[in-house]
């Protein structure tokens, strides 16, 4: 069954990526006949495909009971991993080749021991990354980052009985995510050199308890390398900076709305002191909708509305049975008031845009609430991926209060006003000059 899992999880990213006339398809739409000065680039018009290489060795932060080392368990204090990632970025002469000139994004496959297999097993994480230049340097030198995001296969989790000390995992699969800050020495025009520091995230999104988490921080060393010999860099049209600064705000509007749904299971607290879980999984579901103003080619911010139903919000003031949920036998609980799991709220957003990928924060209260559960500020994080010009995945995480794990929001997104990226309103204009774009390194 592992191994089915698996070989699906990798067939349905590569088709992700694997096609470049469906990529710019699904993100950028068919675009109209390309005007002369376009047509004679049109044969540099395909993906700079790249293999990259790392090693990442990491500190095990103790930020839980098990590896604070709680009951005279000694924990495990060091992993490393290993990853082999193929990307691409876009030609030059594309509309997000000549907006993001330095965005490489594809998938990725990292093995991770924590050299304690029999408690917390040797995960295989299977995920997609983006990396990107930040800033500049020197003529070899810059400051780049990275972003994996995924699923980990192939955990020790808890149990009471085979494995009791593992008080920090709960399942066989959990997510992973990875945020890295590195120093992109260019060897040469085609082989880069990568050091630099990271932070890694393992969670099962509260979907299994026990669910502490994992997190890691260390050291960053690898190699990527451009396959190919295609030295032609094409021309633009018009500099970024020359298109942003000619669209009006209603080109810069648009209206996400996204559909959500996951399932959690719940920790509570009957007298205040003793942690009982509450028996089975809960459904959670939501709306989301967004408008966002597009401040440049890189950054989206507006007001979201959040609608939020909770099937385990404010349950532990419909306890069944509250003595004997504290003297160890299982919680029952009446099913509270439709008022108590629903929560409707306003976040401030922020979005960075990047081809395929946008990265979704935000901040917000519930206004329309009862109950502790559901009055309380709120934190989220998502990605969101484009399938096609409109339609986009949403994978995302809710905090409560900044520090209280929530719920998992997977669904699907619509974007509706004007695309920004619409290929023919960039020939609406006359064109500047030609403008070759040139290899950091000869």
């Amino acid at each position: 069954m592992k191994r089915y899992i698996f070989a699906g999880t990798l067939f349905i990213v590569q088709q992700a990526f694997a096609n470049s006339d469906a990529c710019r398809a699904f993100c950028i739409g068919k675009s109209a006949p390309l005007p002369q000065t376009e047509q004679a680039d049109s044969t540099s018009q395909k993906l700079r495909h790249h293999i990259a290489f790392d090693f990442r060795p990491d500190y095990i932060l103790p930020t839980n009971n098990y590896q604070r080392g709680a009951g005279g368990v000694v924990p495990p204090s060091t992993t490393l991993a290993v990853n082999l990632k193929y990307g691409f970025r876009f030609a030059p002469d594309s509309y997000f080749g000549r907006n993001y000139p330095h965005t490489v994004q594809g998938i990725g496959v990292g093995y991770h021991t924590f050299f304690n297999p029999s408690e917390m097993g040797n995960p295989l994480a299977v995920y997609v990354f983006q990396t990107s230049r930040i800033a500049t340097i020197s003529r070899r030198l810059s400051l780049d980052y990275e972003w994996n995001f995924g699923v980990s296969l192939g955990w020790k989790k808890y149990d009471p009985e085979k494995n009791p000390t593992n008080t920090a995992v709960g399942s066989f699969a959990n997510a992973y995510i990875n945020l890295g800050l590195l120093l992109n020495w260019q060897l040469s025009s085609r082989t880069q050199l990568l050091l630099g520091a990271g932070f890694t995230h393992f969670s099962n999104g509260n979907t299994r308890y026990p669910n502490a988490g994992i997190n890691t921080a260390g050291a960053y060393l690898g190699i990527s390398q451009e396959l190919g010999k295609d030295k032609s860099y094409g021309t633009t049209l018009l500099s970024p900076d020359q298109e942003w600064k000619s669209k009006s705000f209603r080109e810069r509007m648009t209206y996400d709305v996204v559909l959500y749904g996951a399932v959690r299971k719940k920790g509570i607290l009957p007298d205040g002191v003793t942690p009982v879980i509450a028996p089975g999984v809960f459904a959670v579901g939501g709306v989301n909708f967004t408008p966002l103003y597009r401040v440049n080619r890189y950054f989206r911010t507006g007001i979201s509305l959040d609608v939020q139903y909770d099937e385990s919000a404010n349950i532990v003031n419909h306890i069944a049975n509250p003595d004997g949920a504290t003297a160890g036998f299982e919680a029952k609980f009446y099913k509270p008031p439709f008022r108590e799991q629903f929560g409707v709220g306003l976040s401030a957003r922020a979005e960075l845009v990047m081809p395929i990928f946008s990265i979704n924060f935000g901040i917000g209260k519930n206004l329309i609430c009862k109950g502790a559960d559901t009055n309380a500020s709120y934190q989220i994080l998502a990605l969101k991926t484009d399938i096609t010009r409109r339609f986009f995945m949403h994978v995302g995480y809710q905090l409560y209060r900044f520090k209280d794990p929530n719920n998992l929001m997977i669904g699907i997104g619509y974007r509706f006003g004007r695309r920004t990226t619409k290929p023919e309103s960039r020939h609406q204009s006359t064109p500047a000059p030609a403008k070759k774009i040139k290899s950091r390194v000869p």
